[in-house]
């Protein structure tokens, strides 16, 4: 393990924004994991445990201590007589990589969470989710390294209190564990998931009792690629905001003021909204500063075209937070990891 000094954060991000990092070190072994806690510990080091850098903001003061880069790698396939099949994967593994090994082999179940950037480490953090799925429905178990303890435990899906983008991973709670191994049910008989909108759409001419894996997946790249920015080309994190979760009065309210105002029940009382769409309303896709903005297709996408720095993006955040505000009370949350940021309106 080798451990590097005042390491840029913008090359370790796809926002591309961010100070540097005082330490940074890349593992790719359990035992790498271990010594590079210890390294920070014996120094005093707040550490920060990052993937591929695809979901997470820093300040433009970077990060005072040790970022350790999880590049821990391995797959492994099992089926049974069932039809059931687990794969499990180390947490560096990348997450698209993996799914596009999957739907090759005919197995079902990643297929809508086709091209989402990042590493399989991350998926159970933010309890990813796309085109109808959450991956909170594909896992097994989880395996975690207790950071107090340098202990390993395997943890169920009710052991990782997954929520809408959330997990106990990203509670205060759950700070000490570190994703090392994920494990995911798979299928080898035909469940495709074609209910969102845009998903319907694209295979309403098909005959969908045919439909291979890939087949699903190739739509669902499509379908994201009208929509969301080339990270090779402009610095983004895909979706900046949570969708937002409100009480049933409220989502009434706001029917009187949409002709169409997409919404999903949401548990008891509750629907989620369309974060993209009361942006759209607002006049917010396409509209930028001088070195951010909403990207033209999906404004709920906040990119970084250069140059630009972290204060200045969660400036123009701030301000989409508050016109949501002001016009509905809804307050939106970031669905980004924002480090040492403060969103004022949160």
């Amino acid at each position: 393990m080798r451990v590097l000094t005042n390491v840029s954060l913008q090359e370790l991000t796809t926002f591309r924004l961010g100070g540097v990092a005082r330490f940074f070190c890349s593992v790719t072994s359990l035992e790498e994991l271990r010594d590079a806690l210890a390294y920070a510990r014996t120094r005093g080091l707040p550490f920060f445990i990052l993937g591929k850098g695809s979901n997470v903001l820093f300040s433009d003061d970077g990060f005072d201590g040790l970022v350790i880069r999880i590049n821990i790698r391995g797959r492994h396939y099992e089926e049974d007589s069932k039809g059931d099949a687990r794969v499990t994967a180390g947490a560096g593994e990348l997450w698209d990589d993996l799914v596009a090994e999957t739907v090759s082999q005919g197995l079902w179940g990643m297929e809508n969470l086709s091209a989402i950037p990042g590493t399989v480490g991350a998926v159970p953090v933010q309890n990813v989710g796309a085109y109808g799925v959450e991956v909170r429905d594909l896992i097994d178990w989880v395996e975690v390294l207790d950071t107090k303890e340098n202990t390993l435990h395997i943890f169920s899906v009710a052991d990782c209190e997954f929520g809408y983008r959330e997990s106990i991973f990203k509670r205060p709670e759950g700070q000490q564990y570190i994703v090392t191994r994920v494990a995911f049910r798979l299928s080898t008989y035909p469940i495709p998931k074609l209910s969102y909108r845009d998903l319907a759409a694209y295979f309403e001419n098909t005959d969908t009792g045919r439909l291979t894996p890939k087949e699903v997946s190739d739509a669902v790249r499509t379908i994201r690629n009208r929509k969301l920015p080339d990270v090779t080309e402009v610095g983004t994190a895909g979706s900046f905001f949570k969708n937002p979760v409100v009480p049933e009065q409220v989502y009434k309210e706001l029917t009187r003021w949409f002709e169409y105002l997409p919404a999903h029940p949401h548990g008891e009382g509750m629907y989620k909204l369309s974060a993209a769409y009361l942006l759209e309303q607002f006049g917010w896709k396409g509209r930028r500063g001088e070195h951010v903005g909403c990207w033209d297709t999906q404004p709920l996408c906040l990119v970084h075209y250069g140059d630009g720095s972290t204060s200045e993006l969660i400036a123009f955040a701030n301000t989409i937070i508050e016109d949501v505000k002001e016009r509905t009370t809804i307050i939106l949350e970031p669905e980004v990891r924002c480090i040492d940021v403060e969103l004022r309106s949160v």
